[in-house]
C-alpha cells in the first residue's frame, strides 16, 4: 500500500491513475469530503480524511503503509512544519522511504514556495529516512487547463512578459516516474529533476497553438495588478498571491530552465513534448 497526501488535487490523481495502472494499491489522504469520489474512481483502493498538520491524522494514513508520496498543499505557508510531520510520522510508521514532491530549482530565494521545500529537502536529507525527491518544472496543463477559452478568444494570456522563457513538463510524464520509483525501492537517495521541454517563449507557444486550433492565437501579457484582481475573485489567499507574483516576476527577469536528459532517462523515452501534449488534450476536448 501506497499513501499519497494531496491525493485530490492534479497531481495526486494523475499519480494515483498511474499506480493503479501498475496494479499498486493506493490510500488517498484528502482533507475534504467531497473529494471522496475522485481519488476513488482514478483508482485508490482507500482513502482517508485527514489535516496534514494533525500528527494522529498522519499516523492512521501512514498505518500500514510500504512508502509514501508526499504531495504538499499548493503555496502553503506552512510547508515546512507539515513536512515535518510527514517524515516523523513516516519514520516512526517504519515506512520503506518517503518519495518528496518538491520543485525544479528549490534554492531560488526570490520564489517563496520553492524556498519552503528546500526547506524541506533539508529536513528529509537529515532524517535518516530513506528518501526519494522529485523536482518537476512547470506543467504544460497549467496551458491545456485553458484551451477552450483559448480557442474561443483567439488569446493566450500570461502574467509577464510574452518574450519570458520557460522549460515545461507533462503531468503524465511526472506522474508515470512518481509510479516508478515508487515501485522500485533501488532510487532511494537519489534526486531527479523532471523536465520535458528546452525553453519555449510564450510566443513560441501561441504560435503552436495557432497551428493545431487552427485559428490565429495570440500571445498577451495581462498585467499583475489585473492578473491578482481576476484570481483574488476565485478565492485565493494572500499569501498564495503575493508568493505567485513573486513567482511571475522571477519567470520575467530570469526565465526558468532545466534539462530534459534526467527525464528522458527515467521515462526511457524522450519526454512527451509540448505539441503531442497539447493534440492530446485537445483531441480529448473535441475542440477542432
Amino acid at each position: 500500500m501506497i499513501l499519497v497526501t494531496g491525493a485530490a488535487g492534479k497531481t495526486g490523481l494523475a499519480v494515483i491513475r498511474a499506480l493503479a495502472a501498475k496494479g499498486i494499491p493506493v490510500r488517498g489522504l484528502i482533507h475534504q469530503e467531497d473529494y471522496r469520489a475522485s481519488v476513488l474512481e482514478a483508482g485508490a483502493e482507500q482513502t482517508l480524511l485527514g489535516d496534514l498538520l494533525n500528527a494522529n491524522d498522519l499516523r492512521a494514513g501512514m498505518k500500514g503503509v510500504r512508502a509514501v508520496y508526499h504531495i504538499p498543499p499548493n503555496i502553503h505557508p506552512r510547508e515546512v512544519d507539515i513536512g515535518d510531520n510527514v517524515i516523523l510520522e513516516a519514520i516512526q510508521a517504519g515506512v520503506e522511504y518517503l518519495v518528496y514532491h518538491s520543485v525544479l530549482h528549490p534554492q531560488l530565494e526570490d520564489m517563496p514556495h520553492h524556498w519552503l521545500k528546500l526547506r524541506v529537502e533539508e529536513r528529509l536529507i537529515a532524517s535518516g529516512l530513506p528518501f526519494i525527491i522529485l523536482q518537476p518544472t512547470a506543467y504544460m496543463q497549467n496551458i491545456t487547463n485553458q484551451l477552450e477559452r483559448i480557442s474561443r478568444e483567439g488569446v493566450y494570456q500570461v502574467p509577464y512578459d510574452v518574450r519570458t522563457r520557460l522549460c515545461l513538463v507533462d503531468l503524465e510524464d511526472v506522474a508515470e516516474v512518481a509510479a516508478s520509483v515508487l515501485a522500485d525501492g533501488s532510487h532511494t537517495g537519489a534526486i531527479y529533476q523532471l523536465v520535458g521541454t528546452g525553453l519555449t517563449s510564450q510566443e513560441e507557444i501561441a504560435s503552436l497553438l495557432s497551428r493545431l486550433l487552427d485559428r490565429e492565437i495570440r500571445a498577451v501579457q495581462i498585467s499583475l495588478e489585473d492578473w491578482q484582481v481576476q484570481i483574488a475573485r476565485t478565492g485565493l489567499g494572500s499569501y498564495q498571491i503575493s508568493t505567485l507574483v513573486k513567482m511571475f516576476l522571477h519567470y520575467q527577469n530570469h526565465g526558468f530552465s532545466g534539462n530534459p536528459r534526467m527525464l528522458h532517462w527515467l521515462l526511457g523515452r524522450q519526454p512527451t513534448t509540448l505539441e503531442e501534449c497539447l493534440q492530446r488534450e485537445i483531441n480529448k476536448l473535441q475542440i477542432n
